[in-house]
């Protein structure tokens, strides 16, 4: 089967749909896909429910999806640097439900590898926990959380081979093996694509099967994010 697609547009084609439950790797601006970004804000689906640990910035990653408002509600563990999510959210036109950064790993992770869900400690006692079953193991509270399957993947990595084997690029790599494994498709978007065998067994670090759709990006702009002091 090829997986290999001309463009970010193809290869989204007949997989993303209006409402849909989406995952986007990433972690600030480091790995993130933002072709396929990109092109899901020129597919024009709308009411998304985004699960990524951040919300990109303004003007750039989820952040152009947040303008266009084709996102419904985000689900992320970190959302300090985007205007807009601000703008939207304390005018009440955006969801947010805010997961623990480790929770958030965990819910995808365990998603991936068929686990419905798990306990934690993590929010007990506090607005995380509201509404949802706690049970007592050795006399410690545990909330239970539900994993994350959502209905499409996007993830950026560094080499792919045809198969669809997956090398990351140092801390690039972050959420997207996780990401990738949760989603019942997953599109990823690479710099280089390799015939199948060139990456060496050892330097796989996400197999194949877990690989639908590939697009190549050969020269991604990879912003990166400055620290911004008060003078």
């Amino acid at each position: 089967m090829n997986k290999i697609y001309p463009s970010a547009t193809a290869a989204l084609k007949g997989v993303v749909a209006d409402g849909q439950l989406l995952a986007v790797g990433g972690f600030g601006l480091c790995g993130i896909p933002e072709t396929l970004i990109e092109a899901l804000k020129d597919s024009g689906v709308k009411n998304l429910t985004c699960i990524s640990n951040n919300a990109g910035v303004d003007g750039f990653g989820l952040g152009k999806l947040l303008e266009t408002r084709q996102i419904k509600k985000m689900i992320s563990s970190y959302v300090g640097e985007n205007k807009e999510f601000e703008r939207q959210f304390l005018a009440g036109e955006l969801e947010l439900e805010f997961t623990p950064q480790g929770t958030l790993a965990e819910k995808l992770r365990a998603g991936g590898a068929g686990i419905p869900a798990f306990f934690t400690k993590t929010g007990v006692g506090t607005q995380v926990s509201e509404g949802k079953e706690l049970r007592e193991f050795d006399g410690e509270i545990y909330v239970m959380e539900r994993s994350f399957v959502p209905d499409v993947s996007l993830i950026k990595a560094h080499v792919a081979d045809t198969t669809g084997n997956l090398r990351f690029r140092l801390t690039a790599r972050n959420f997207n093996p996780a990401v990738a494994m949760a989603g019942k498709i997953c599109i990823a978007e690479v710099e280089q694509i390799v015939e199948a065998g060139e990456i060496n067994p050892d330097d796989v670090h996400l197999p194949g099967i877990y690989v639908h759709r590939l697009v190549l990006n050969a020269h991604p702009e990879k912003r990166i994010e400055k620290r911004t002091v008060r003078a």
